[in-house]
């Protein structure tokens, strides 16, 4: 776009520039530039007129014909329309000072206020502006320019990436907030400073005309240069440093200033000083009372930052007013005692018997220490009068691990609620300045925040910046300034405060709060404050922080700063303030004695997640029996079809082509399949999904590139390929009143992807949430999710969860970041007890899954693959799925089903018997050869062409854990003339071998050695050479089906 700057009136393009300047994120940009450039070759112009440098100047002003001799040519139009606009202002403010705009204002009065005594009042208003208008010299009218300019980017420094540098945000007052240790140099600290603007001292008397991208004047548009400075620094150097000019939205940047910027916007009534004297007396007094009755326990104590728990009822107050009735938060364990006590409102009796070593644990698990367990409570909050659900989230001592996991849960209930804007469910994070700095997980987290299929429309994070982690000082624990610039990422305003200014954090508070509401998105408040003991109580921090801890125990705590400042005000009398902690004290001393009542410690008090109407009242299972989970033929055909097709009218699917795979082609042959009533790998998860979708049970597929599937099988998502945008999820079509179906691609993250599937699992028992992999091994970026959460969550925090796990599988050849999905590692922190023989009475199945911690499974056909999907939602529980899912065999011709796998009345299988001639004369039968998964199609293969059908039988563990010790039995009985075999497709040292063997060896009491037939021990999951792959496969192919390989050998 061409800018016409010469037609632009001057005034208005000195706004221009002075505008361009406020907004631009580069006061260098070119626009700025061109715009400063103009204005002043027009000022010069102007100037050079009015000083009669051209011929017949003085006529031209009086409005006569300009003469066409003057050397410089004729004067531009532009410049005798400003000249005129000029005089019509100076007339219009000499008749009254209101007539013209207060820009005019402030230059005439600046201008009187230059000339000689009495030189003002002389004569008419024309010999006045001949006089000195006409006089006025270049370098005066660039003066008055750049003076404004300089102003402006003053005022703009501070707003900037300035302010903060200097605000008072260390309690203690020996560090900077900041790892930047120098003092800006362009901030106003010492009046020399003035000279980087051209300004001197005599200018600070002077007013200034105020841009419009600042509120500090309040109802003035002008102030004097001095007045400008100070209300600067109290708005953005005082106990409150802001972080938002990165910020790329306009408004919001606006929204921002009004909140710090506004002359005395900071208030509070005298009933809100009382309110949060109150609740730091409670927060101080509670940590008083547990280092006095257990003074040698670990606690984490909010010593030191007490003014938290005022900080988080306050931002739930001010969103409990704007409409929010459910907050779930995650915190690390530093304060967590506290929180749950004094805003969860967790019963203190409970509490305090966690200290109790002298009490047993009731046989719900292994428990947690107090400071990792979480807590769901449903109050009223008594600021609003309205009902409010809290959730604290457990947490393990992987400080920034439950933040995915929370943000997964507040969606979930965004979800089911129908709360699309998020303006009844939020979520609330609390971090650690090292962590927050440190810790991967947060960055994933924060990419979350504004993807559709994850956003929870803004969460409010709360950081405890300690100033140090455990014994680390900031300047070698990160490399930013602060340790919330992660923050920046997401356009997240950052808010540093002090914390030993109560007053200053609620105001933060109220404005964070205030903030999610306006505009839906993250925001970070960083308390600033200090650690008064060590990491933890029984620490010592004198050793590595000396000069730290001199001043922390010098400094006077928070509650006596702030109560005495309220009784000097006279907001409250020193005899009410000690009647308030009097009142608490005697709260904390009653609980502690009804405390001494308890016999038993009970996990379930402390449970997060509760699901009331899915289990007893006791939190038990209504029965143990699990329905059959075939379907009826009309449904599969229903599925089927709807699989095949494409139901949008008008909707271009990606075309046949023969050099390549197309959609039509996938879509033609689903269709085929159905026809003959076969089922491929996708067919069949269509059928379960669609199936669930049908009995009302939402589904969530998620991970990296589901929504076509990593191996072009899936296509749940169809893209119509002439508009941009259009898509088309069939299996949104397949009922009338059918729940809704979500598939969404994922952010490349694993560690925080699979965290926020489990936080969604948490919400509704009766959904499917799936989690798939793009490949198997790359669920170990997610490791921490898996071993703190997922595999241990039930047994640490009474937590049913029924997240699915799809990891792909197999050793294809394809090296050894894409074969293995590391089933030992799942394998080994199984709970089923190697060396017992269960009892198999009642419903032998549904019991040991009853028990167990988490069900693996590697299914060898399409139809088992659908059973394990719905019987994971028919069971009258919920435990984790982690199932192996193949590659090749997505394709595999042999690899089919038929519908009456499927039909009324079946069921997942277990374990597969051997159907040829095997199972048929099962005394015949020398070897029995166990596998699982992909190589029994290798294997089979094998067989068939060395004809050892009948004297070879191989049987398929589908579910490997917990294993199905009645069913092995069962086989075992039947070929108790043959030898065993367990041959897996992995390395000796990985797979299943080392947990299916000691089981083995339990069925056969020992009596009989389970030989191994497989690769050999490696350090990597396969080879990366494709001839070697296939040496390695033929090698122990012959040592399967050679019957002599193991005669005459002991283990």
């Amino acid at each position: 776009m061409i800018i016409q700057l010469t037609s632009i009136p001057l005034t208005q393009l000195f706004y221009v520039l002075i505008h361009s300047f406020i907004h631009s994120s580069c006061p260098e940009s070119a626009f700025f530039l061109l715009c400063a450039s103009a204005a002043m070759s027009r000022f010069r112009a102007l100037a050079g007129v009015l000083r009669g440098g051209c011929a017949g100047g003085s006529r031209w002003l009086r409005g006569g014909p300009a003469r066409r001799g003057c050397s410089s040519g004729a004067v531009p139009s532009a410049v005798a329309s400003s000249s005129s606009y000029v005089e019509e202002m100076y007339f219009a403010w000499l008749q009254n000072p209101k007539n013209v705009h207060e820009s005019w204002d402030a230059f005439f009065r600046n201008f009187h206020a230059s000339s000689p005594s009495g030189e003002a009042g002389e004569g008419r208003p024309s010999t006045l502006l001949q006089d000195r208008v006409l006089s006025l010299s270049l370098d005066m009218t660039q003066k008055v320019v750049e003076d404004h300019l300089a102003v402006h980017t003053l005022i703009r420094a501070y707003q900037v990436i300035r302010g903060h540098h200097i605000a008072q945000l260390d309690p203690l007052g020996i560090l900077e907030a900041d790892l930047d240790s120098f003092v800006p140099s362009d901030l106003i600290t010492t009046i020399d400073k003035l000279g980087l603007y051209g300004l001197e001292e005599s200018d600070l008397n002077r007013s200034f005309q105020l841009p419009p991208t600042t509120f500090i004047g309040g109802g003035n548009i002008t102030l004097p240069l001095k007045e400008i400075i100070r209300r600067l620094e109290t708005s953005y150097c005082g106990h409150i440093g802001v972080e938002f000019m990165f910020i790329n939205n306009v408004d919001q940047c606006q929204w921002i200033r009004q909140k710090f910027e506004t002359p005395g916007i900071m208030q509070f009534t005298n009933a809100e000083k009382r309110t949060l004297l109150a609740r730091l007396i409670r927060s101080t007094r509670f940590e008083d009372f547990l280092a006095r009755k257990w003074s040698s326990e670990k606690r984490f104590g909010l010593e030191g930052c007490e003014v938290l728990i005022p900080a988080l009822k306050t931002i739930i107050d001010k969103s409990s007013a704007a409409g929010i009735d459910s907050v779930i938060m995650g915190m690390p364990h530093r304060g967590r005692l506290n929180v749950l006590a004094n805003v969860i409102r967790k019963d203190l009796d409970q509490i305090f018997c966690q200290f109790d070593p002298k009490l047993e644990a009731a046989d719900e698990g292994s428990g947690d220490v107090k400071y990792h367990l979480g807590m769901y409570h449903e109050r009223i909050n008594r600021e609003t009068d309205k009902d409010i659900t809290l959730s604290l989230m457990a947490n393990p001592s992987h400080l920034e691990a439950v933040d995915p996991v929370v943000q997964g849960k507040a969606k979930a209930e965004q979800f089911y609620r129908g709360d699309s804007q998020g303006k009844k469910v939020m979520s609330i994070l609390m971090h650690g300045d090292a962590a927050f700095a440190g810790q991967g997980v947060v960055y994933e987290t924060f990419h979350l925040s504004e993807l559709p299929s994850y956003t929870t429309h803004g969460t409010i994070h709360v950081v405890v910046n300690n100033q140090i982690g455990f014994t680390t000082d900031p300047r070698v624990a990160r490399s930013s300034p602060y340790p919330t610039d992660v923050a920046r990422v997401v356009n997240a305003p950052i808010f540093h405060v002090n914390a030993d200014d109560p007053e200053a954090v609620m105001y933060v508070c109220r404005v964070a709060a205030e903030w999610r509401t306006a505009f839906n998105k993250d925001v970070v408040i960083d308390l600033v404050c200090y650690r008064r003991f060590g990491h933890n109580e029984m620490d010592e921090p004198m050793f590595t922080q000396p000069l730290m801890y001199k001043q922390i125990r010098r400094q006077e705590h928070v509650l006596k700063k702030y109560s005495d400042k309220l009784i000097a005000e006279g907001v409250v009398t020193l005899q009410e303030f000690e009647e308030e902690v009097a009142k608490y004290d005697k709260i904390c001393e009653k609980a502690y004695t009804s405390s001494k009542d308890e016999k038993i410690l009970h996990i379930r008090h402390w449970l997060d997640s509760p699901w009331p109407d899915f289990f007893t009242a006791e939190g038990e299972p209504k029965s143990m029996s699990c329905v059959p989970s075939g379907l009826e033929e009309e449904v599969l055909q229903h599925i089927g079809h709807t699989a095949s097709s494409v139901p949008l009218e008008d909707f271009k699917i990606h075309p046949v082509n023969s050099k390549v795979t197309c959609v039509s082609r996938i879509l033609r042959g689903r269709a085929e399949l159905v026809k003959n009533r076969q089922l491929d790998w996708a067919l069949a998860e269509y059928m379960a999904l669609g199936s669930l979708l049908k009995d009302g049970i939402h589904v969530r597929l998620s991970g990296q590139d589901v929504e076509r599937g990593t191996f072009s099988h899936r296509h749940h998502v169809l893209h119509d390929q002439e508009v941009d945008k259009r898509i088309c999820v069939p299996m949104n079509h397949l009922w009338t009143n059918q729940a809704p179906y979500t598939v969404c691609n994922s952010s490349l993250s694993e560690y925080g992807v699979l965290g926020f599937e489990l936080g969604f699992a948490m919400a509704n028992p009766n959904a499917l949430i799936l989690w798939e992999a793009q490949f198997g091994d790359f669920h170990n970026t997610a490791q921490c999710i898996i071993d703190q959460f997922i595999s241990s969550g039930q047994a640490k925090w009474f937590r049913n969860n029924g997240i699915v796990l799809l990891l792909p599988h197999g050793m294809e050849g394809m090296g050894p970041e894409h074969s293995s999905a590391r089933p030992e590692r799942f394998l080994q922190m199984s709970n089923d007890d190697p060396d017992h023989f269960p009892d198999f009475s009642g419903d032998f199945e549904v019991h040991q899954l009853y028990d167990c911690n988490w069900i693996v499974v590697n299914c060898s056909t399409p139809a088992n693959y659908c059973h394990v999907l719905r019987r994971q939602i028919l069971l009258p529980f919920r435990k984790p799925l982690i199932i192996f899912t193949p590659k090749s065999l997505l394709r595999h011709p042999e690899a089919r089903s038929s519908f009456d796998d499927l039909a009324e009345g079946t069921n997942f299988k277990r374990l597969i018997s051997d159907e040829g001639p095997a199972n048929h004369s099962p005394s015949q039968v020398k070897r029995v050869i166990f596998c699982t998964g992909k190589v029994y199609y290798e294997l089979a293969k094998e067989r068939k062409q060395q004809k050892l059908e009948s004297d070879i039988a191989i049987i398929r563990l589908e579910q490997i854990s917990p294993f199905p010790f009645d069913l092995v039995r069962g086989e075992m009985e039947k070929y108790d003339n043959a030898e065993l075999v367990w041959c897996q497709e992995e390395h000796k040292n990985m797979g299943y071998y080392d947990y299916v063997r000691p089981r083995f060896l339990t069925v056969v009491a020992n009596e009989k050695p389970i030989w191994y037939v497989g690769r050999d021990p490696a350090a990597a999951p396969a080879t990366g050479n494709k001839s070697t792959h296939l040496n390695e496969l033929r090698r122990f192919m012959d040592t399967a089906f050679n019957l002599s390989t193991f005669q005459g050998k002991d283990l």
